[in-house]
C-alpha cells in the first residue's frame, strides 16, 4: 500500500462533535482533507457555517447538526441525523468536552454532572449508536479526544480529571468488546491546546506560564496537532493500534 492509500479516508463518512470550533472544526476539515464525508456537531451555528464551508471546499459532503450533548437527546439525535443522512459512520471523532475549573470543595453537583455528561455519557451514547453498524460492516473507527489531566491530577479540574480519566478507561473497553470486529478503538490526550477554551482556561500569563514550564517542550499546543494526530488514527495506517491513550502532551506527562 503506498503511502497516500494508507493515509487515505477516500469513501469513508466521519462524524465530529465539538465541530464548531477548535479542535473539532480543525479536526473535521483535515478528515475531508483526506477524503472523508463529515457529519458536524455543535451548539454553535454560525461556527458550524464556517466548518461546514471548509469541509466543502475539499469538496465532501457535509452534514450540519446542532445538538446540546449534555443533554441526553443530543447526542441521539446527532447519530440518527447522521446514520440517517450517511446510512453508516465509519469514524466517531468524540471530540465535544467542557470544563469549569473550580477547587473540589466548590465543584458543585449541577457543574460536575454537566461536565461528565458532556465528556463522557455523550461519547458512550453515540458510540453505542453508531457502532451497531460498524460491527455490521467489520470495519470502524472511534477516536475520543481525552486529555493530559485524565492521566495526570491538575488542581482545580476535579469534574474534568474525572470525566477524562473516564473516557480513558471507556475507550479501552471498547477496544477489548469491538476489536474482534477490526473496530480500533483510541483516545488522543492533549495537553493545552490553544482552543478558545484553553485560551479563557490558561490565556493569563499568571496561571499560563507556570503550566508551559512544566512542558519539556515548552509549549502548548495548536490544534492542528491533534487534528493530524486524528487523522493517523483514523486512517488505514493505525490498524493495529487500539486500546490506546496517546498523549500529544510535549513531554509533560514524561517527567
Amino acid at each position: 500500500m503506498i503511502l497516500n492509500e494508507r493515509f487515505s479516508l477516500q469513501g469513508k463518512r466521519a462524524l465530529v462533535t465539538g465541530a464548531s470550533k477548535g479542535i473539532g472544526a480543525v479536526a473535521a476539515a483535515v478528515l475531508a482533507e483526506a477524503g472523508a464525508d463529515v457529519a458536524i456537531v455543535g451548539r454553535d451555528r454560525a461556527g458550524l457555517e464556517e466548518t461546514y464551508t471548509q469541509v466543502t471546499a475539499w469538496p465532501r459532503r457535509c452534514l450540519r447538526v446542532e445538538a446540546d450533548l449534555s443533554t441526553m437527546d443530543g447526542p441521539r439525535a446527532a447519530a440518527a441525523a447522521a446514520l440517517a443522512f450517511f446510512g453508516t459512520v465509519d469514524i466517531l471523532v468524540n471530540n465535544a468536552g467542557m470544563s469549569r475549573p473550580t477547587s473540589v470543595l466548590q465543584t458543585t453537583v449541577e457543574d460536575w454532572d454537566e461536565t461528565l455528561a458532556t465528556n463522557l455519557r455523550a461519547p458512550l451514547l453515540l458510540a453505542q449508536l453508531l457502532a451497531p453498524k460498524m460491527i455490521e460492516q467489520r470495519a470502524g473507527k472511534i477516536i475520543n479526544v481525552s486529555s493530559q489531566a485524565g492521566v495526570a491530577a491538575l488542581p482545580d479540574h476535579a469534574a474534568y480529571c474525572a470525566s477524562k480519566g473516564g473516557l480513558n478507561m471507556l475507550t479501552k473497553v471498547m477496544a477489548v468488546e469491538w476489536g474482534p470486529y477490526n473496530i480500533q478503538c483510541n483516545a488522543v490526550a492533549p495537553t493545552v491546546i490553544l482552543t478558545p477554551m484553553g485560551e479563557k482556561v490558561w490565556g493569563d500569563p499568571a496561571k499560563g506560564d507556570p503550566m508551559k514550564a512544566k512542558i519539556p517542550l515548552g509549549r502548548f499546543g495548536r490544534p492542528i496537532e491533534v487534528a493530524d494526530l486524528i487523522l493517523f488514527l483514523a486512517a488505514p495506517a493505525s490498524d493495529l493500534i487500539t486500546g490506546e491513550v496517546v498523549m500529544i502532551d510535549g513531554g509533560y506527562t514524561a517527567i
